[in-house]
C-alpha cells in the first residue's frame, strides 16, 4: 500500500520500521518540527524524523495541518492509508478524509478505556491488570473511532511505564502491519459506550509521593511515573526521585507513614510498606538501592516526606 506515516516520539519508531520492512511504499513521513533540546538548546530532530532519514524517506514537519496549502499537499500524496501513532497534532477533517482508506491510529490502551494523552501511565496508576493496543479508524472525536484489531497484555507487578511503553510499542508495530495486510478481511467494530475513561496528561504536581496512601497505591505511583516525570520525595530537604519499587511484607508496627524501616530502604505507608529499588538524587545518575545506600547516610527511623 501507499502509506503516509505520522508520528513523533520513540514509541512510533518500531511501527515505521515494521511498515518499511514489510515492503509498503511510504510516500511521506510527517513528524513534529525539530525543537531546542539539551543544555545547548540546539534543535533536535524527533526520533521518527531521524529514523525516516535513515530509511531514505521524505520527511515533512509542518507546524500545523490546518492551512489549505498543507491540506492540498497531503491530499496530493494520493495515499491509500495514513498510519498515525503519537503524532502530537490534531488532524483536521480534510486530512482524515484524504487517504482512500482513511487514517488508522495505534493507541496504547484497550479502548474505550483510557482515551487521550497518557494511557500507559494511567493504566499503571489505576492498578489495571491488563492493557494493550487498539488499532482504530480515526474520526474527529478524541479516540472515539471504530476498532479494527485489539491485542491485550497483562501488566506485570514490577513493570514501570518505561518498560510497558516499549512492550506496547512493539505490539503496536506488529498489529498495524497485520491490520494493513488484512484490511479487506477485518470486521470493524464500534467502541462500547460503557467503560469509557480518559487518560489526562500527566501533571508534575502528581509526582510528589503521598506516603499516607496504601503501599499498593504508592508502588503504582512510583512505577506509573517512571521515568517521567518521576515520583519524588523529600529527605532532609533534598529531593529524591524514586524510579522503581515493590510492595513488601514488613513489620511496620507503630511506624509513621514515610518512616524508613531498615537499611534495605523499606518505607512505611499508611497501610503496608514498599521497598524502593531504584532512585536518583538531583543532578546524579540513577542507581539501584544497594549502590545508593553505600554512599548514603539514611538510617532506620528517618522520615521521607
Amino acid at each position: 500500500m501507499k502509506i503516509v506515516f505520522m508520528g513523533t516520539p520513540d514509541f512510533s519508531v518500531p511501527a515505521l520500521q515494521r511498515l518499511h520492512d514489510s515492503g509498503h511504499e511510504i510516500v511521506a513521513v510527517y513528524t513534529q518540527p525539530p525543537r531546542p533540546a539539551g543544555r545547548g538548546k540546539k534543535e533536535r530532530q524527533s526520533p521518527v524524523h531521524a529514523k525516516a532519514l535513515a530509511l531514505g524517506l521524505e520527511v515533512k514537519h509542518p507546524e500545523g495541518l490546518k492551512s489549505e496549502d498543507t491540506g492540498s499537499e497531503f491530499a496530493a500524496l494520493n495515499a491509500d492509508v495514513a498510519v498515525v501513532v503519537a503524532y502530537g497534532l490534531l488532524l483536521p477533517q480534510g486530512i482524515l478524509d484524504a487517504p482512500k482508506l482513511g487514517c488508522l491510529n495505534i493507541h496504547a490502551s484497550l479502548l474505550p478505556r483510557w482515551r487521550g494523552a497518557a494511557p500507559i501511565h494511567r493504566a499503571i496508576l489505576a492498578g489495571d491488570a491488563q492493557t494493550g493496543i487498539s488499532i482504530m479508524q480515526m474520526e474527529k472525536g478524541l479516540d472515539t473511532g471504530p476498532i479494527l484489531l485489539v491485542e491485550a497484555t497483562d501488566i506485570r507487578s514490577d513493570e514501570t511505564t518505561a518498560v510497558l511503553h516499549d512492550r506496547l510499542s512493539d505490539i503496536g508495530a506488529k498489529l498495524i502491519d497485520e491490520a494493513i495486510k488484512n484490511m479487506s478481511n477485518l470486521t470493524v467494530k464500534a467502541q462500547l459506550l460503557e467503560g469509557i475513561t480518559y487518560a489526562a496528561k500527566i501533571d508534575k504536581s502528581e509526582a510528589h509521593i503521598d506516603w499516607s496512601q496504601t503501599a499498593e497505591a504508592v508502588d503504582r505511583q512510583i512505577r506509573g511515573l517512571s521515568p517521567f516525570p518521576g515520583a519524588w520525595t523529600f529527605y532532609e530537604g533534598e529531593r529524591l526521585k524514586c524510579l522503581a519499587s515493590e510492595v513488601v511484607k514488613a513489620q511496620t508496627g507503630l511506624s509513621a507513614a514515610g518512616q524508613v524501616l531498615n537499611n534495605r530502604l523499606e518505607i512505611a505507608c499508611a497501610i503496608g510498606a514498599i521497598r524502593i529499588t531504584r532512585l536518583q538524587k538531583a543532578g546524579r545518575l540513577a542507581q539501584n538501592t544497594d549502590e545508593f545506600m553505600n554512599g548514603a547516610d539514611i538510617k532506620t527511623g528517618d522520615r521521607f516526606e
